[in-house]
C-alpha cells in the first residue's frame, strides 16, 4: 500500500512514480543502480518499452517476459513512505540525477543514479532512515512539492542526502 501511496503521489505531483528498489551499486562510476520488473511509469522513460523474454526469471529456470526501459536522463527523485514505531507514517525523498552509463538488460525499468556522493554512503543513509524495500522513482526534483504534502497530511519527512 506505502509503494502505491508513495507512486500516485509522484505522478500527481507531474513525475511519473515508477516502482523500484536497489539492483546494484557502481562505486567507479560513483552511482546507484535501481530499478524494478513490476509496475513502471511509461512517462518516465527515453526509449519505447522493450519486451525482453528471459531464460531465468526472478532467479527461477522456465519463461517470462518482462517490460524494460530506462530513465529519461536528468533529475529524479527517489520517494517513499516510512512507517514509525508508533505506528505513525513519514516521507522519505532524496534527489539525483539519472546519468548515462551500462544497464543491465533483465528486463526492468532501469536508472543509474548519481546522488553526489559514494552510493555506499547513500545506501546507508537511506537504508538508515527506514525506508522499505520498495519505492517510487519519478522524474524531476520535487523535495520542495513533498514537503509540502507532508506538512497538508502532518507527517514528517527526511531528506536523504549524505554529502551535501
Amino acid at each position: 500500500m506505502r509503494i502505491s501511496l508513495a507512486m500516485l503521489i509522484m505522478d500527481r505531483l507531474g513525475g511519473g512514480g515508477s516502482f523500484t528498489e536497489l539492483q546494484a551499486l557502481d562505486f567507479a562510476r560513483g552511482h546507484v543502480e535501481m530499478g524494478h520488473d513490476g509496475p513502471a511509469h511509461l512517462a518516465i522513460s527515453s526509449r519505447r518499452p522493450l519486451l525482453r523474454g528471459l531464460g531465468v526469471y526472478h532467479g527461477k529456470r522456465g519463461w517470462g517476459v518482462s517490460v524494460e526501459f530506462d530513465v529519461t536522463r536528468g533529475p529524479v527523485t527517489a520517494f517513499g513512505l516510512r512507517q514509525d514505531r508508533d505506528g505513525g507514517f513519514g516521507f522519505v525523498v532524496s534527489e539525483g540525477e539519472v546519468v548515462e552509463g551500462p544497464l543491465l538488460q533483465i528486463g526492468n525499468t532501469t536508472s543509474r543514479v548519481d546522488f553526489g556522493c559514494d552510493p555506499g554512503e547513500w545506501t546507508d543513509a537511506w537504508s538508515a532512515s527506514g525506508i522499505s524495500h520498495h519505492w517510487a522513482l519519478g522524474t524531476g526534483h520535487r523535495l520542495a512539492e513533498l514537503r509540502a504534502v507532508a506538512d497538508l497530511l502532518g507527517v514528517g519527512i527526511t531528506h536523504v542526502q549524505p554529502g551535501r
